[in-house]
Parts: C-alpha cells; structure tokens; sequence
C-alpha cells in the first residue's frame, strides 16, 4: 500500500527533536511522499532545506492566514520570488479563517487574493486553509485561472463540495473524520466520489481518534485511509491506489 500525505507541517518545531524517527515510521507504513505546507516567509528556508535533504518530501510555500500578525507586503514580493526560484509543488498554505474573530478580515482577504494570484501567474496548484469562510474562499477563487488544489481539512457543505469539485480542486480528509461524533464529514466522506479525494495528517496537528492529545505524525496516515475505507465499504488497497494517483495528479508529483 502506497499513500502520500497532502498536508503535513514537518518542518515545525514539534519534530526537531525526533523528525529522523518520524520520517523512517511513515516511510516502513507505506508513506511514500509527504507534502510540507508553509505558513510563514520566515520559515520558508527551513522548509526547503528540510525538503532538499530528504527523499519523498515536497514544498509548498505561501502565508497562513493564522499567521497573519507575522505577514507584510514585502513576503508577497518575496513569495513570486521564491514560488519562481525554487519551483514548489503548490503555494499553500494559504487561504481565509473567519472562525478567529481576532484577525482582521480585510487584511485576510488582500493577502489571500495576492496569493491567488502568485499561484495562478506561476501555473501552480494553491493549498486552502479554509474555516468558516467556503462561501468567501469560492467567490475569489473563481475570479482566478488556477489549476487547482486541494481544500485541506475540508468541513463544508455538500453543496460547497461540489463547486469545489467543479473549480477542479481535491478534498482533503484526515483525523478529524475518525471522530465517531464528526457525522456530517463522515457522511460527505463516504458519499463524495473517490476521485475528489485526497488524505492527509495536518501532522502535528489533528491526530485522528486512536492518537487523541497525542502529537500528530504522517505514520498515522495508514489509519485515515482504513477509515475511510471502512465508511465507503471501499477495498483498501484501491481506495490507498485511488487518492494516491488524485494526490499525485494535482501536485505533478513522481510516480
């Protein structure tokens, strides 16, 4: 079984203390690529240097809008510059969180939109960061000649779903619909098709039911995917096939 991790945050700190140990797990579990979002440009630098060392590991550099307090209109400049040096598999993680009040809505939606464009100048695929603002995050992306993406974490509707869907962007799945209580993405995560579909950790945040308060890891990933498996009365192996050849198409990644 191959599956490939879309969204994992390996380059944090969380990990400098055994990140050799947590790679070498999620690789003996059948992980075979891993997809490092950035959030900030005064950590993109760690990022890469993480991603050139090791094999199955693939960058993705943008400005999180948690982050927001960290971000000025110079990282913009410098985002296009490094989106065009070191040629990313997305920018991302990038997108709009209305769930924090305390960040300043205006300030989310100019940086968000820069970042569309970055993306849609460079023919890159975008990583969305996405919490109680669908509606908003789909207005703006349909102003824009993107390639695609994933929606990482995805919490929204059917409906939201499907417009997803038609911009040509994947649905992220991870932990949190391993939650007995989570029905409502259990149920989309059964129900939308395979081939909207891709897994992910979030890793080291949201670890999935068996790992509760514990730090995420991408070895957990093996878990998500029989998970899902189960909810979809999916074989394994075809459903681990199916969202690694998806994981693959909208990030141009190796076979």
């Amino acid at each position: 079984m191959e599956l490939i991790d879309t969204q994992t945050h390996l380059d944090f700190p969380e990990f400098d203390a055994d990140r050799a140990a947590v790679l070498a797990a999620a690789r003996q579990a059948g992980v075979v690529a891993m997809v490092v979002s950035g959030v900030s440009a005064a950590t993109w630098s760690r990022l890469l240097a993480l991603t050139d060392a090791e094999p199955g590991l693939f960058p993705a550099l943008g400005l999180h809008p948690m982050f927001l307090a960290e971000h000025n209109a110079a990282d913009l400049t410098a985002l296009a510059e490094a989106v065009e040096r070191h040629r990313p598999v997305a920018v991302g993680e990038i997108g709009l969180d209305f769930q924090l009040r305390e960040l300043d809505r205006p300030r989310q939606l100019e940086l968000f939109e820069a970042q569309l464009a970055v993306a849609r100048d460079a023919r890159l695929p975008v990583i969305l960061h996405v919490r109680k603002a669908h509606d908003e995050v789909l207005a703006r992306l349909r102003r824009f000649d993107l390639v695609g993406g994933t929606v990482h974490a995805f919490s929204g509707s059917r409906q939201q779903a499907e417009h997803y869907l038609a911009l040509g962007f994947k649905l992220g799945f991870g932990g949190a619909m391993t939650y007995s209580r989570a029905r409502k993405l259990r149920t989309l995560a059964a129900e939308l098709p395979l081939e909207a579909l891709v897994l992910e950790t979030d890793s080291p945040d949201l670890p999935p039911a068996a790992h509760h308060g514990e730090r995420n890891s991408p070895a957990y990933l093996p878990e998500i995917a029989a998970v899902l498996a189960e909810l979809r009365g999916e074989d394994p192996l075809n459903l681990a096939r199916r969202t690694t050849d998806n994981a693959r198409t909208v990030f141009g990644l190796p076979a």
